[in-house]
């Protein structure tokens, strides 16, 4: 009866520590990715200022899709509890 309990705790303590896990890399994944996509789209500024314009727009849909895949790996990990 004892030893179901502990398993049964240990379970779930496991799932929300691989929930953790899986938030965490999400955030960094974004993280890693925006900051990318920041740095190399100011180095193509730099390089060719007169398409800023359009580089700017390129930078800001990538970036929204990176966070649009970093929201649903959250809520996918979120439902694993």
């Amino acid at each position: 009866m004892i030893s179901a309990l502990l398993l049964q705790a240990a379970a779930a303590g496991l799932g929300k520590l691989g929930v953790g896990l899986g938030v965490g890399l999400a955030a960094i994944g974004a993280g890693i990715g925006i900051g990318r996509i920041g740095g190399q789209a100011m180095d193509a500024m730099a390089r060719q200022p007169e398409v800023i314009n359009k580089i700017f727009t390129n930078m800001i849909v990538a970036a929204a899709l990176i966070e649009g895949v970093a929201l649903f790996a959250v809520v996918v990990a979120f439902l694993c509890i």
